[in-house]
């Protein structure tokens, strides 16, 4: 079957069930106030996702979009008439965000598979946490509960979200989030996510978000991890290993120095160390060289001399220094080399980031809800469609055998736009 034999708004159904919609609308107590309203519940929960893929679209077009699909399935009365933006927007304050939230905290898990490739080490789940802004519209309930960032000249025009997610690296697919302000702490809002992390996950983060109480926590979860840390934080040597890596101590911010000096020792002894105060990590250290640039390099540029010796303005830098930490204490287990190709997967969240920001929403363009609580219902929106999306690309790339970045997102959104009232492959 080809790709574009399953796609439509189908999509959106298949990946959120109508009984998973309904549990939380009754959980929320959003469930329709008469029989036969034009706007029940659950329709306005697939809006919030129908919106995300026509965000250039007003409500009333979009609703359009909508019903025709459900009046392919047979399960929309062709009686029904559009009802007005100001309707539209009704039913999303009388839904919430909450019922939304819920239903992308159910459905919302990994979807690769042993076969997917680009979604393993060894038997590690490689997951990522990271985090981005969006601009939402500068009315003053929205700028009173998000912000603006900056201040003075340089406030932000418009007030700005901060959402925290946990994606998976093979398939993009985000399966967890968090909102707040952009002036929040992305370290506060991740730890609100690390709970829900699953013992054969790899977390891959990046050195905004360790903390030794961060670090604890995610680790007590039985999930691995694998973060890089800053070049503050001291990590003294407590045993060196073949392939180059070493075994150090994190400890707790408050502990005197007398006291890690003795945990230090302790820990090069082989005892156990209380976890509150300090816990053992590997280290991998490894540089990533700049690549040379032909405008200032002479030995890189085409004609360059060999061994002419470059000018002080001519030289290539270094590189960027790289600090890992894992949890992964054994190195049999996993290499330092496997460790640092697989620490740079964390750029597929980016690439997860950029599908939802620029693909779907569009570049630069500011989300379309004016109440804090239908922001975070919009955003909801697009995690879930940009969910079902990714989940379709993993399973139609693992069954041809290919990485599912091959598979581009922006033109599985274009196809499924063209095709939004084409009758379902997916039972709703």
């Amino acid at each position: 079957m080809w790709l574009t034999d399953l796609i439509s708004l189908g999509v959106l159904a298949a990946s959120v069930p109508r009984d998973v919609i309904d549990t939380a609308v009754a959980a929320w107590g959003r469930s329709a106030r008469r029989a036969g309203g034009k706007l029940p519940p659950h329709v306005m929960v697939y809006f919030a996702m129908a919106l995300s893929l026509f965000a250039e679209d007003d409500y009333e077009e979009v609703m359009v979009r909508l019903s025709e699909t459900l009046a392919s399935w047979g399960c929309w009365d062709r009686a029904w008439t559009t009802p007005t933006s100001g309707g539209i927007t009704q039913a999303r304050a009388r839904l919430g965000s909450g019922p939304v939230a819920q239903v992308f905290e159910t459905v919302a898990v990994p979807v690769a598979d042993q076969l997917t490739p680009g979604a393993w080490l060894g038997r590690w789940r490689l997951m990522a946490v990271d985090g981005f802004d969006w601009d939402v519209p500068d009315t003053p309930d929205n700028a009173a509960e998000f912000g603006y960032p900056g201040s003075g000249s340089s406030r932000a025009a418009f007030p700005k979200t901060r959402v925290v997610t946990i994606s998976e690296c093979g398939s993009h697919a985000v399966v967890a989030a968090r909102i707040g302000r952009a002036a929040g702490s992305e370290q506060k809002l991740a730890r609100v996510l690390y709970p829900g992390l699953e013992p054969d996950w790899l977390l891959i983060a990046d050195r905004n978000f360790y903390g030794f109480l961060d670090w604890n926590a995610a680790r007590a979860t039985g999930a691995d991890l694998l973060w890089r840390i800053s070049a503050k934080v001291t990590l003294p040597v407590v045993a060196t290993h073949p392939d180059g890596s070493y075994t150090s101590v994190v400890f707790q911010r408050d502990i005197w120095r007398g006291t890690r000096a003795r945990l230090l020792e302790a820990a090069r002894r082989g005892e156990n160390l209380d976890p509150a105060h300090a816990v053992l990590v590997r280290v991998i250290e490894y540089t990533v060289p700049n690549r040379p640039n032909p405008n200032t390099d002479p030995d890189a540029a085409p004609g360059g001399s060999a061994g002419r010796s470059r000018s002080s303005r001519g030289a290539t830098p270094p590189g960027e220094h790289i600090t890992l930490i894992t949890t992964i204490l054994d190195p049999a287990q996993a290499s330092a080399e496997a460790l640092a190709h697989t620490y740079h997967q964390r750029w597929e969240h980016e690439t997860g980031n950029h599908q939802l920001k620029t693909h779907l929403r569009g570049p630069g363009k500011i989300l379309r809800s004016r109440k804090p609580d239908t922001v975070r219902q919009e955003i909801y929106g697009y995690l879930l469609a940009h969910y079902a999306i990714s989940a379709l690309i993993c399973r139609a790339a693992t069954e041809a055998g290919i990485d599912p970045d091959r598979v581009k997102f922006l033109r599985t959104v274009r196809i499924i736009r063209r095709r939004v009232t084409d009758p379902a492959a997916f039972s709703p």
